[in-house]
């Protein structure tokens, strides 16, 4: 399981070093894509799959599922860790991230988010302040479809 965060920085050459928590749970050959909202998303080769969650069984025709692949697979990039866990991030991934100077890494289970330090910042603002509502839906889903 991959959890936990870790603050970083994104060099002048767009390096990046993953956190070496992180490798154990990964791997050296990863995959870096778009994320929803304003994040990147880390799998490790071994777990692409996890990108294409509840898009997979859908057909071809379905515009949504394959937006949404389209919006993953087609913006993702392989890269291989070096003996010190770094790695380029493409600059296509970091403009799309906001990504300046100072990063977090997240742990998500299965895989890893890279945010830009500020947007991580006021993201934990906001869930702070609507994790009470967002539990109760999660745990009440019938609820909240009656609504």
């Amino acid at each position: 399981m991959i959890l936990g965060q870790y603050e970083g920085k994104i060099s002048v050459k767009s390096q990046i070093a993953f956190p070496k928590k992180f490798r154990e749970g990964l791997g050296e050959r990863l995959i870096i894509t778009k994320g929803l909202g304003k994040r990147l998303m880390v799998v490790s080769e071994e777990n692409w799959k996890t990108l294409l969650e509840g898009t997979e069984q859908s057909p071809f025709i379905n515009k949504e599922a394959t937006d949404l692949q389209r919006f993953v697979l087609a913006n993702a990039q392989y890269v291989e860790l070096d003996s010190k866990g770094r790695c380029v991030l493409p600059e296509y991934l970091r403009k799309y991230a906001g990504i300046r100077e100072d990063i977090v890494y997240a742990g998500m289970n299965r895989f890893v988010e890279i945010w830009d330090k500020k947007n991580w910042d006021e993201e934990q603002d906001r869930l702070s302040s609507t994790i009470e509502l967002i539990a109760q839906k999660l745990v009440n889903p019938a609820q909240e479809r009656q609504k």
